[in-house]
Order: structure tokens, then sequence, then C-alpha cells
């Protein structure tokens, strides 16, 4: 279970490479350069042109060039601190170098007077002369083959400087070894892809811009790899826990029926085959670890109960999470006449269960009579024991990190485990987060929802959104009203609901509106949404707390206000809480004008569908992988070559490349599954060499 020999020279410290000290080492920690190897994937983002010319006469400044000149006479600075300037001359024209704080030894020594000199930089217009501050490169005419034709420019930190760079790399690339290859050879004669020490030789050597772009074929190769690496591991891990035995939970359907038959409509197709999926999964003995994907408003929650039936027929306890008491809240409320029709008993705990109370619900779960709990992150506390655990489904997945995923895991020595979605999610991503998962998507909507209506309204015409307000309450509709994060500060966030609150109330009077917000006491938050939901209030100014998962099929109408500074996955959620009645519903997108080009777009393309998958796909191409799951919770993985914006298609095909190696050959015992374990502990991903199945 040790690093393979032949890697060490790329794991030693980076003070083995020649030039590089302590200090500089340091210093390069700040590039996430701790390794020989680390260097070989700091990839340059640009290239300069350092192709010879004859003269600088026909440049148009500013310009990097590349010219041999005759040294003219030097003007040492008059002042301290001022410019030392030295006049050249080059095949055509008359211009000057000029260097601050230099010591005018080493520049007679660099730069001789009637010597020739091959120098490259910028190329700038001061005062109508052409000069060139600080040359990046001053060289005797012998020795310019050293100079490259094109010079790659890596991304830089504190105390580290291009050149730096570039020789590290040069010391880093001297020692990376010709390695077995792990592709499938069939994909790189298609793709034309080089082997592996090629293609890193060749991204560090760029011949011009097109090679340092996410196309050049050398770029796509060492991209793949990291997909493939990512892929191999989730595949390990959705084997290992394959492996890990479950129990088989048998439904009688019984539950199910009765469940269904108190429906006053048909469940879609979809939510048929995600059930038949889950029902399945849950009666193999291996465990279950599905994603459930839909829509907003795609009837995941009826689904989702089907499953708890399954868990609760075969004689265990399911439990429904949820990231907010809210939600946890508005689950109960959705849950609860079905739970009756069926015979279950459904029981939820939050943080505000105390004392006796909260003892009894412990009690009568550990006693096996809590037939399906629904909770927050409270249900993960030691104290929180289940009789017979088969089941647990976790609502908004990307609230909870993979770590709690297992945690829960745990809690039922095997349960199965239902990760539901709102969120579409492009299919690359999907592939990067849950790539260790099983999918259900739900892809149409359940009868009786009639299509929002979306406008876009310049915050001019606020009076007459108010308005149209007030006559919507006088017919009976209700309204959410969404206030904007501004500026990411929850004191401002929650100044802005407030002052729309009052502006609100003075226009509608007295009652009509209520408040809520994330600074709020979890009791005044429940009953401000208690009173919403009954209808006594008839609009509800809130911040995005609303933005997963309430329920309220009366009201018709959101208006959300800086519509423009809203993600499009959240401006999406946030309409799907409207157009739930058989009323029509319309959604207001305000934005303040002059709209900028990227809120134009978001908000087109919302006004054009309501596919949340299709939107999710824009909001991937405007917004990049990393903001649209939040980066700091998603969970996504941190690749250095890889852009999962433009290189989106490789995901894919490394999924089913790992996937159909790990079935061939689940061992990695083969020529090529030694090679791919090689790759693993050449990406850091050794952790999943553990998983690799013995026997």
């Amino acid at each position: 279970m040790s690093r393979p020999e032949i890697l060490f020279p790329l794991f030693a410290g980076l003070e083995t490479l020649d030039g590089v000290g302590p200090k500089t080492a340091k210093a390069f920690a700040g590039l996430g350069v701790t390794r020989p190897r680390d260097l070989l994937f700091l990839l340059p983002h640009s290239v300069v042109d350092r192709t010879r010319r004859d003269s600088i006469h026909h440049v148009v400044p500013p310009a990097t060039v590349t010219v041999e000149v005759t040294v003219g006479a030097h003007y040492p600075p008059r002042r301290k601190g001022g410019p030392y300037r030295i006049a050249v001359r080059d095949a055509e024209t008359d211009f000057q170098l000029v260097f601050f704080h230099a010591r005018g030894d080493w520049l007679t020594k660099q730069l001789p007077e009637g010597e020739r000199r091959l120098i490259s930089g910028r190329i700038e217009a001061f005062d109508g002369m052409a000069q060139m501050v600080h040359p990046d490169h001053i060289l005797p005419p012998d020795e310019t083959a050293d100079l490259p034709l094109h010079e790659p420019v890596y991304p830089l930190t504190a105390g580290v400087t291009q050149k730096l760079v570039a020789k590290a790399v040069v010391a880093a690339l001297a020692r990376a070894p010709d390695l077995p290859e792990w592709i499938d050879p069939a994909l790189c004669r298609r793709e034309g892809w080089p082997d592996w020490h090629q293609a890193v030789v060749q991204v560090h050597a760029p011949d011009g811009l097109a090679s340092i772009a996410p196309t050049a074929p050398a770029r796509q190769r060492l991209a793949y790899d990291e997909l493939f690496a990512h892929q191999v591991t989730l595949s390990l891990a959705r084997a290992s826990r394959r492996r890990g035995k479950g129990v088989a939970s048998v439904g009688t359907g019984l539950m199910q029926r009765r469940a269904l038959d108190s429906l006053p409509y048909a469940p879609t197709a979809a939510q048929t085959r995600a059930a038949a999926e889950i029902a399945a999964d849950m009666a193999s003995p291996q465990r279950m670890n599905r994603l459930l994907q839909g829509d907003v408003g795609a009837g995941k929650t009826l689904v989702a109960f089907l499953a708890l039936c399954v868990a609760v027929e075969a004689g265990g306890q399911g439990v429904m999470m949820a990231p907010t008491e809210i939600l946890a809240r508005q689950h109960l409320a959705s849950l609860a006449p079905l739970a009756c029709v069926a015979g279950i008993r459904l029981e939820i705990l939050t943080g505000r269960d105390k004392g006796a109370e909260r003892a009894a619900k412990l009690a009568a779960l550990a006693a096996g009579e809590i037939g399906i709990l629904v909770g927050t992150h409270a249900v993960f506390q030691k104290d929180v024991a289940f009789c017979d655990l088969r089941l647990a489904v976790i609502d908004e997945q990307h609230r909870f990190g993979v770590a709690q995923r297992m945690e829960l895991g745990a809690k039922g020595q095997a349960a199965d485990v239902l990760v539901m979605t709102a969120t579409p999610i492009p299919r690359s991503l999907a592939l990067a987060s849950y790539g260790d998962m099983d999918v259900s998507v739900l892809d149409e909507k359940p009868p009786g929802r009639t299509p929002v209506r979306t406008a876009l309204v310049s915050s001019d015409r606020l009076d007459e959104v108010v308005d149209h307000l007030r006559t919507a309450v006088a017919e009976g509709r209700q309204a959410y009203w969404v206030c904007p994060l501004v500026e990411d500060s929850e004191l401002v966030d929650y100044a802005s609901a407030e002052a729309r609150f009052l502006h609100l109330r003075a226009a509608l009077g007295e009652g009509v509106v209520g408040l809520v917000h994330g600074q709020m006491p979890p009791a005044e938050k429940d009953a401000a949404m208690a009173r919403f939901t009954a209808g006594e209030t008839r609009v509800l100014v809130a911040t995005t707390v609303i933005e997963v998962g309430v329920n309220v099929p009366n009201a018709s109408i959101m208006v959300i206000e800086r519509a423009d500074i809203f993600g499009l996955a959240q401006l999406h959620q946030l309409r799907g809480r409207v157009g739930r009645g058989a009323a029509q519903s319309t959604c207001l997108l305000m934005y303040q004008p002059p709209l900028a080009e990227s809120g134009q777009r978001r908000l087109t393309i919302l006004r054009e569908t309501e596919d949340g998958f299709r939107i999710a796909e824009e909001d991937l191409s405007i917004r990049g992988a990393g903001d649209l799951i939040g980066t700091a919770q998603s969970g996504l993985p941190k690749f250095r070559v890889a852009d999962l914006e433009r290189q989106s298609a490789l995901m894919a095909v490394a999924q089913s490349d790992a996937r159909k190696l790990l079935t061939d050959d689940p061992g990695l015992v083969s020529a090529r599954g030694k090679a791919v374990r090689l790759l693993l502990w050449l990406l850091d991903q050794d952790r999943a060499i553990r998983l690799i199945s013995v026997g």
C-alpha cells in the first residue's frame, strides 16, 4: 500500500530541485505547489511571442518585441531614485532602455557600449519616444538559441517570479518518468492524444495561443487523466459500498396503495418509474445510494414517501432529513396526510425539541413505534437511536457533504440512502459530484400545474407593481416578495426586507403583509410562514429563506427585487414557489437599469423557458462550476487541468470508461489496471487504492 518507487522523485521535497531553497519553497506553497509533481500540473495561462524582428520601427506600442541592438551611450540618473537610461539602435531606428534602482556597474557589464545584444521586452511610447523598461531578456548574440520563440506565462504569487517558475518546471520535467498507458488505447488513437510524458512536456512548451487552449490535444489528455482518476475513485467507492452488506427491504405495497388511492390525481410516468427503481434497489441485499433529481415541482416528495413506505412495510423505519427547520416542518405538513391514510406513525425531531417531549420521542423511536422520522441535522445527535433504520432520505443534497452522507449511513448499520435535489445539475457536474451514485430523474410536471408567466420589469415601475399587487390581493390572491441579498451582509439583507415590509404594509394595509428573514428566531419564522400558509397574510416579504421547498398552492404571484443580482438556478427555484395551484401564476423579475449583458442574458433565459435542466446548463456556461453549487460546500473536486465548463463532454466518457474498466478488472490487476493504480498515486487519489476489492 505504499507509493510506487517510480514516482518517488516527483513526490520529494521542492528543495531537492535546483535553485529552490527553503524560502522559495515556502513562497511556492502560495500556488499550491509543495512537490515537484505539482509543478508538472501548474500550467501556463498565456504565452509570449518572442519571435525575432529586425526592428521595432513598424510595431504599434505597447507590444512585446525581441530585437538585436547595438548598445549606445549610458545616461545614469541625475537624482537619487531616477531612471537609468541606455540608448540603443536596431536595424532601422533608435530607442531607449530604462532601468529603475539598477546598479550602474551591473548595467555596464550587461550592456557594454558599442557591443551587440539581443533584447526582449515590452515597448512603450513615452513623450513620443519608444522605450523598453526593464527588458525581460538581455543576451549576447551567440546565446540567442537559449531564448524560446514562445515563452510560457505562469500564474505567480508573492515571492515567485516567472524566471523562477520556468526554471523549477524544467527541473521537475527532468524527473518525469515514462509511465505505462492507463487510457484505453482506442480512445487515445481516436482523439489523437500524446502519451503522458509527451503531454506533460508539450503543455510547458506552447508554440502559440492555440496550444494553451483547453482543446489542445496535450491539455485534453491531461484533463482526461484527472477526470478519469476521479471517476475511477468514485466507481471504487460505489463498488465498495455495494460490497457493504445492506438489508433487503421488500415492501408489501399495501401502505403505498392506500396513499396513492387517497390522491386526487395519478402519479406521472416519471414518478412511477423512479419509485420502481428505488424499490428495486431497496429489495436488493446491497446498499442503495441513489440520487433523485427533479426539477422544481416535479413531485419528489411523493416518490420519497413511497420509498419510506417500502421501509415501513418491510418492518423497518425511515428518516427524512432537511437542511432547515422551515423545510422539515414543510415535509411534515405534506407527508402527514399521506402517513395518516397509510397508517404510519410520523414524528418530527428538530433542535427545538427539549426535555420530556424529546425523551418520549426518542424512546418511541428506539422501540420502533415511530415509522417515519422527519428532522434536521438534529437526527445526527449521538442520543438518537433507531430500532431498525432501513432508509435515509436526504433533501437538498448540496447542503450535505459526502462525509455527512457516510455519517448518516452509519446510523442504520446498512441503511439505504436516497438523496433528493431540486436543483437540476448539468450532467458534467452531476457526474463530478455524484458519480458514485445511481441517478433517477423526474423530468415531467404533475398534472394540474399551470405554466408561470414571467415578465421583466424595471425598478422604476415599482409603484405600478404595488398597484397590481393591491388588485390581486383584493381578488383573494397571495404573493411572495423576495428581497435581494445586499453585499452578502446579513444585516443589510435584513434591512432591505424590513424596509420593503414597512413600505408594503403602508401601501396595502395592516395585517395584509408578513415578513420572514434569516435573522428571525425560528418560532417567529414558523409563525409568519403559518399565517401565510393559512391565508391570513396575503403578501409575504422574504429573503431567500423561501428558496427551497416552500409550498403554498394559493400563492400565484412572485416578485423578485433586483433579480439581476441573483444566480439563474436561484431565480428558477424562487419562481418554482408559484404555479403550484390551478390559478394562472406570474413571476415579475425586477431589475435595476441599465442591465449588464450577463444579467440581460440570465433574465431572458428565464423568460423563455421553465426547463430547469436547460437553465442549469446555461448557468454553468455563464458562471462556471464552482459558483454554480457554491464552491465552499459543493464537494466539487479541485481539478488542476480539467475545465468542467469547456471539457464537460470528457466527464461522461471518463465515467463510462471507469465503470467498464472496474467491471472487467475489479482488482485492477491487468496491465492497464496496474497503470491505473499508478495514475491514482500520481494524482493523489491513493485513498481510492484502499477501496480496491481484495480477492
